[in-house]
């Protein structure tokens, strides 16, 4: 009865969230019914629901060798890189804009920062192979302007780590930027007049105000990091290394692996199996670090 009543009490409301609602439903949680893929010997003729139950038996294929710890690896330490840097960056960048006066220079730095989300990896991965490839790539020449060796960057698996997450930053962080620059704004002047009364410089403002009263939103986009933290990001991976072997070591994350097990293997149940593995890691790794967010500070926890 307290169900309806609030839907009721609030019907407005919920009519506008409805569409929103049925999205999430439609999109998020109706395909989650494809995980029973993996614990099926999916024939095609028969679908989803026709085909044999094999219990846990898709799941050697992928634990029964080495890849999985290797991929693994690569995913959460790749998402770490990606999550850390990206909120310092872009944090650093808001405060910096923040601190600008001239409103049109501020908007139009803005608007640059920004510009990269819009491009798409594809155009991106042409970007970076202009860049880095050996021969006429535009690093290489600088190199040899400075009497440098040339450097094979699509062969030095060691250095993908960083350069992935210099491209991750460069694209995203203007996005993020808006974001803390928006709470940023929100903070009330009294702060800072109160700050200016006691003798504070600006950056003294920055950091005993600014940067505290981000922390909430700072922690929040961490958690909605984290929640994602197992899950490459395979536009932007298979985009600019492709299939690329060489590079595998340290590139290699399980959206890449399962996809290429799909299409070299043809077997959907196998890897619906790495995909399930990857939904429950993700799950665990979510409550756990909101769980410890909740110990610290309860108010900044998403649940």
């Amino acid at each position: 009865m307290g169900f309806f009543k609030e839907i009721r009490k609030n019907v407005d409301l919920y009519i506008l969230a409805l569409p929103g609602l049925l999205f999430l439903l439609i999109f998020a949680y109706v395909p989650m019914s494809g995980h029973l893929l993996a614990f099926k010997k999916y024939q095609l003729m028969n679908g989803i629901w026709g085909s044999p139950w094999v219990g846990f038996d898709n799941f050697k294929f992928f634990f029964q060798g080495h890849d999985w710890i290797q991929v693994t690896f690569n995913t959460l330490f790749l998402n770490g890189l990606f999550i850390i840097f990206s909120l310092l960056i872009s944090a650093s960048i808001a405060i910096l804009l923040n601190e600008i006066r001239m409103k049109l220079f501020k908007k139009l730095a803005q608007s640059i920062i920004f510009l990269p989300y819009f491009i798409s990896w594809l155009v991106v991965s042409l970007m970076v192979f202009a860049i880095l490839n050996t021969g006429d790539g535009l690093l290489n020449k600088f190199l040899i302007t400075l009497g440098l060796p040339e450097v094979a960057w699509f062969q030095k698996s060691g250095a993908w780590p960083a350069i992935l997450t210099i491209i991750y930053v460069w694209k995203f962080a203007g996005y993020y930027s808006v974001i803390f620059l928006a709470s940023i704004t929100g903070i009330s002047s009294d702060y800072y007049e109160a700050a200016e009364i006691d003798g504070a410089s600006r950056f003294q403002q920055i950091i005993h105000i600014t940067i505290p009263l981000l922390r909430p939103i700072i922690i929040m986009l961490a958690l909605l990091g984290v929640g994602r933290i197992f899950y490459g990001d395979f536009g932007m991976i298979y985009g600019i290394v492709g299939d690329n072997g060489v590079l595998f070591p340290t590139t290699d994350v399980i959206d890449t692996y399962s996809f290429r097990a799909l299409r070299q293997l043809g077997n959907f149940s196998m890897s619906a199996a790495v995909v399930f593995y990857q939904s429950i890691m993700g799950l665990i790794c979510i409550l756990v670090f909101n769980g410890l967010v909740r110990k610290i500070d309860k108010d900044s926890s998403l649940f």
